[in-house]
This record gives structure tokens, sequence and C-alpha cells, in this order.
């Protein structure tokens, strides 16, 4: 562990994160966190902490913070969406190689139905972005 803390801490929450900022300059060199803000990733949010006014140092960190969490954040949904290309594909191998017809019968309705739907959407939005073209 490096010596030296950052300035601020974010508790990633479901949508955001609460923001503290990090004290150690304490008689008991103890480290404190101060709630100074909450954010929102899906809306930029920012929402100061009881009655604590953010300091600009403050909101720009907190505004870095965000637009790296937002980034990291559709990365990781694009990762997703690849290994799901991935699962489609282990799983058309395993329908065609080793599934049984009882397994066949459990999930064929529910991959159909699903797949039909991803299908519609994507022809739907490929569509709509070569129209704008």
């Amino acid at each position: 562990m490096s010596a030296a803390l950052p300035d601020y801490y974010f508790r990633i929450r479901e949508n955001g994160a609460f923001v503290f900022k990090v004290d150690t300059e304490n008689r008991q060199r103890r480290i404190e966190l101060d709630q100074i803000a909450v954010v929102n990733v899906k809306n930029g949010e920012v929402k100061p902490s009881g009655n604590h006014t953010l300091s600009d140092e403050d909101t720009a960190a907190i505004t870095d913070w965000l637009d790296k969490r937002q980034a990291q954040l559709r990365q990781r949904d694009i990762d997703d969406i690849l290994r799901t290309v991935d699962h489609l594909n282990l799983t058309t191998h395993w329908a065609q190689a080793r599934a049984s017809d009882e397994d066949l019968e459990q999930v064929t309705d529910a991959l159909l139905l699903a797949m039909h739907d991803l299908r519609t959407m994507l022809v739907r939005k490929k569509a709509d972005r070569l129209i704008k073209d």
C-alpha cells in the first residue's frame, strides 16, 4: 500500500457513488472520510451532502471521476456484449454437438424469442443509421 492516500474516495453504489474527502491531518493521524457529495452516474447529477459547499477542487475531482467512471461503464457494456456473442457461439456448438432432445426442449422457445427480439431491434437500429447517412 502506498504511503500517500488520495484526496477523495468514491464509494461506488448502484447508480453512482458517495464522495468522501480523505482527511489524515488530525491529531490522532487516523484516516477520516467526510462525505461531501452524492453522484449519479446516469444523469451526471452531483448533490452536495448536508450543508457542505463543494469547492472548485472538489468539483474538478468529481467531474474527472465521473468522466472516467462513465467511460469505464461504457467499455464494460461493450465487453459484456462481446462475451454474449462468444456465449451464443458456444450455445450453438452445444445445441449441435451435445444437447439432448430434452435439453433443447427446455431452452428452444426462450432462445428463439430472445434472438428474434434482438434481431428485430438490431435490424431497426441499423436501418435508422443507414437512413441518417
